[in-house]
Parts: structure tokens; sequence; C-alpha cells
């Protein structure tokens, strides 16, 4: 059976002082969810749920982290709009620093925005504008960040953006030296398809994780890793952890009713960051019965009680 662990939920970190430190490097944008109640009709009106939440990739999981009982970062650049403020304000009251330059009172510039379209059936699909995040650089970070940092996560987004992947794997040098491990998420195939399979591996190998999470085709978009542990994230059918040392397939939690399942990838990496796979299904769990993908109130009580009841099942291959 192949080793898997991450964080331990409740025990201090590195430095044997306090809880676990979690970094994570990417987008922090605003979050729209479109909750359809039914599939829209062009050139005329459907009733729908709106609401509005921090959100990206990077904001998500460091939001979830803090919810398990990390200390969390996230490291991204907002601009000096309402969205701004709308951001770094949601950051604030779940827990999480806002690490980087802009945001409100700040340089100007449009804040990322993701609008999250939802069917009826909890699926969702997604269009994005990254705005400012999508400018953090190298320069932009600050070594002292860095010095108490148990964990840095980084975005596929920060990695294969636009603009090069200086500033993650910068980030990711500062994290090593100070003692930290690094996971990296694919985020999306087609941003590992944006930059070919080999340069993409080069990206990630530059970072140097300890595991790399993914979706069945961000890992089949990027090929063979080598010497890390890979998480194949399967939706309702679970998850694969593989290493050289083989694999473990594990079943997904039952969630009673799925209500939208934006964010649950990012609340599985928070789990998986904060205490190890038991806890990455338990959260991502939990986020799939709620819309949006910040956690709700009473979200870290239920995640436990679902570990305590749903503990173990494990299947083994070869």
């Amino acid at each position: 059976m192949t080793r898997v662990e991450g964080g331990s939920r409740g025990q201090p970190g590195a430095g044997g002082k306090g809880p676990l430190s979690v970094l994570a490097i990417g987008d922090a944008v605003l979050d729209v969810v479109v909750e359809l109640s039914r599939t829209p009709v062009v050139g005329d009106d459907v009733p729908a749920r709106i609401s509005l939440s921090n959100g990206g990739q990077a904001s998500n999981v460091a939001s979830w982290c803090s919810a398990l009982g990390a200390k969390a970062a996230v490291i991204s650049r907002v601009g000096g709009d309402l969205a701004g403020q709308l951001v770094a304000g949601r950051l604030e009251r779940q827990g999480v620093v806002l690490l980087g330059p802009g945001g409100p009172g700040g340089e100007d510039g449009a804040t990322g925005v993701i609008v999250s379209l939802v069917t009826a059936g909890g699926e969702r699909s997604m269009a994005s504008d990254r705005g400012a995040s999508a400018g953090i650089a190298a320069s932009d970070l600050d070594p002292a960040w860095f010095l108490r940092c148990d964990w840095l996560h980084v975005s596929g987004y920060s990695l294969f953006a636009p603009a090069g992947p200086a500033a993650a794997t910068a980030a990711a040098e500062m994290a090593r030296a100070a003692g930290a491990r690094v996971s990296v998420d694919l985020s999306a195939a087609t941003l590992v398809e944006s930059v070919g399979s080999g340069e993409a591996i080069r990206r990630v190998e530059a970072c140097r994780p300890e595991v790399v999470f993914g979706n069945e085709a961000e890992h089949e978009a990027i090929g063979v890793l080598e010497g890390v542990v890979t998480v194949v994230k399967r939706g309702p059918e679970g998850f694969v952890v593989r290493d050289p040392g083989g694999s473990v397939r594990w079943p997904a939690l039952p969630v009673p009713e799925v209500r939208d399942s934006t964010g649950a990838g990012d609340a599985f990496a928070a789990g998986w960051i904060v205490g190890g796979p038991e806890l990455a299904r338990a959260a991502a769990a939990e986020c799939l019965a709620h819309a949006g993908a910040m956690p709700q109130a009473g979200a870290a009580p239920r995640v436990r009680e679902s570990l305590a009841q749903r503990r173990g099942s494990i299947t083994t291959r070869p």
C-alpha cells in the first residue's frame, strides 16, 4: 500500500508552536455563483439564486484550511475596485490573511471575477476573468512571509499563467528554504495544454512538490510525474493516490444531496494539507452539500462528525 499523508489537524506546525501554517499562491477573486432553476432560454429570463463570495483556487484552499484549524494566508493581487473590497473583507472574516500588492485603496485595476453556473443537478460550468490576480510577480514576494510557513500550496493558475511561473517557483523556493512542504494543483487541463506536457512537467518539478492534485483530465494532459505522490480526483467515484510504491483507491463519502460541486476539489486539497486523505474527502463532501466554494458556518464540526462516522473504506490496487 502506498504511504499517504498530509498535515495533522490540531497538531503544532513545523516549529512546534501553534497550528499548521499554510500559504496558498494563486488567485483571489470575486466568485459569483448562479444556481439555475432550469436550463437558460436564449433571449429570455429564468429564475436563479445568485450569491457573491471571495473565490479563486488559492483563496478557496486557504479559506478551507482556516476553517479546518490552520493558520492560512493567500498570496495574490486584487484590484482597488469594489470587487477587491468585497474579496479582502470576506477573506478577513474567514481568518485568512491577504498578502500581495494592490487591494482596496491600492493600485488601480480590475479584481478577477469567476462566474459559476450551477445546474439543478449540481453540475457547474465557469466563465473566468482572472483580472489582477494574473499579475502576481516574483518581485511581489516577501521572504518574511515564508519564515513560519509549514506548507505552500501552488495553484496551477499561477504556475501555468500566461505571464510565466516565476512567482510560483520563487515562492516554492522560499517555502522550501524555510522547511515547508509544497503541493501543486494542476487546476485545469486547458491550462496544462496551453504550455504543453513537457513544459508543464518542468514547471511542476521546479516546485519540488510532495503531492500533485488533479482530476483525470488534468493528469492525462500532463502525463507521468516521477517521484511525487499524485492524487487523481474522480468526483463521485472518489480518488486514487499513486506513488512509486503502488496506488490506493479511496471511495468518496456519500452526500445525501449534491447542491453544488464548485470548490469541492479545493476543499479536498485543504483537507489533505491539514489532515491527510480522510479529512480531504470529508471536507469535499461538506462542500458539495452547499452552494459556493467557501466553508459555511459550522463546517468544521460537521466535517469532524463525518470523519468519526465514516473513517476507513480503503481499497488497495497494485
